[in-house]
């Protein structure tokens, strides 16, 4: 396989393909052949996938021991060519990759492994009437964040501190100062960039008021339920949306509704990473109240850009991740529930808890100071802030 989107590793024998030409392969749908030769239990917490992905886990072990016995082909033969070597940070899956040339199997590595991917942000503009808005997204994890322009100001919405310069950059390049940086919730699966973006910009934190009651230990201003937050001529009103965590906070633009982890285009929130298992019934009985007493109260051409999208959420034309409510309840029968089974389905079906939220948590409150490298790896893992249930 030859194309632009190769280049050669270190030694230059080895092809590989880059973290964003990935993605654009991803993206154009493109039937990619993956071997992943992490252990067995770091691909099934985390690992590249998608529809048209045809994702196999080999050990590099394997590998090392079928070099010397001259059986490196065998271990591949089930397997479409060309093939796309996975590891953590792309050193041993350049080592396989080049086993498998040498046995005659076409064979490329990702660059920078998992880590690499995990780097990997796009952006695309939402639509709106009123200001200009940017979508972030991290295909390694499925979080997402915004950036509001109006005027000659900004403010970024739920953004990650491994990406801090990156909102500073896009504001300049629009001619405008970033006045706020705004959490919806205290996150449990990423590090928070907002403490990060104010001291690189001077901005205003911006959290929900329930924060204190977490444990925030940080100077920010809080927001209640119908405050604003102003950008230019525009303002953000809060609307309080409890139910992933207590002070889960939403925020609307006109027809745009921040949703947070609330709703998502494929899923609702799981309710248990603030009150654990104990108190997920509850929690979810909120979630439910919330939904039908606050969201589904919204006009239903009220469009919801939520704060992660998963491997079944589709974007639209623009590329963005983002629906209207009236599509939602088409779209996701736990919104048309009753309490009861509403309940049920959200206890039943929550995924694995995101790696070391607990730690995550306390770094997003500001009770544990992690540097860069540590709040890199804190986060490195899917999406897993959604029930992942299918519903019958």
């Amino acid at each position: 396989m030859t194309d632009s989107s190769e280049t050669p590793n270190a030694d230059d024998s080895v092809p590989s393909l880059s973290p964003s030409a990935l993605r654009e392969r991803l993206r154009a749908g493109d039937a990619l052949t993956l071997l992943d030769v992490r252990n067995r239990d770091e691909f099934e917490a985390w690992h590249i996938d998608g529809e048209n992905v045809d994702a196999t886990q080999i050990p590099h072990a394997k590998f090392m021991a079928a070099k010397v016995k001259g059986t490196t082909a065998d271990l591949v033969a089930d397997l479409d060519e060309p093939v796309l070597v996975v590891c953590g940070e792309g050193k041993a899956s350049a080592f396989v990759a080049e086993t498998l040339l040498d046995a005659g199997v076409e064979a490329m590595n990702l660059e920078g492994g998992m880590e690499g991917w995990a780097r990997v942000y796009d952006s695309v503009e939402l639509p709106h009437e009123d200001a200009t808005i940017l979508q972030y997204q991290r295909p390694s994890s499925g979080c997402l964040a915004y950036l509001v322009v109006a005027g000659d100001e900004a403010i970024v919405i739920d953004p990650l501190r491994a990406f801090t310069d990156r909102y500073v950059a896009d504001a300049n390049q629009r001619g405008a100062e970033l006045v706020a940086a705004v959490d919806t919730h205290v996150h449990a699966d990423h590090v928070s960039g907002v403490r990060d973006v104010a001291s690189e910009t001077d901005c205003e934190r911006v959290l929900p008021e329930g924060a204190v009651d977490r444990g925030l230990a940080f100077d920010a201003r809080t927001v209640a339920d119908g405050e604003t937050v102003a950008v230019g001529s525009v303002e953000l009103t809060a609307l309080a949306t409890p139910g992933h965590t207590t002070e889960m906070t939403s925020f609307r633009l006109g027809d745009l509704l921040f949703s947070g982890d609330t709703v998502f285009l494929d899923s609702v929130a799981r309710p248990d990473l603030e009150v654990g298992d104990a108190g997920a019934r509850e929690m979810a009985q909120t979630l439910f109240a919330t939904i039908h007493d606050r969201l589904l109260d919204l006009p239903p051409e009220t469009r919801i850009a939520p704060g992660h999208f998963g491997e079944s959420a589709t974007p639209d034309d623009s590329g963005g991740y983002i629906a209207t409510l009236a599509d939602l309840r088409t779209r996701l029968d736990a919104l048309s529930m009753g309490e009861d089974d509403f309940v049920e389905y959200s206890v039943a079906n929550m995924p694995p808890q995101p790696a070391n939220y607990e730690t995550i948590v306390e770094t997003n409150l500001g009770r544990h100071d992690a540097d860069d490298e540590e709040a890199f790896t804190l986060e490195l893992g899917p999406n897993n802030c959604a029930v992942s249930g299918t519903v019958e």
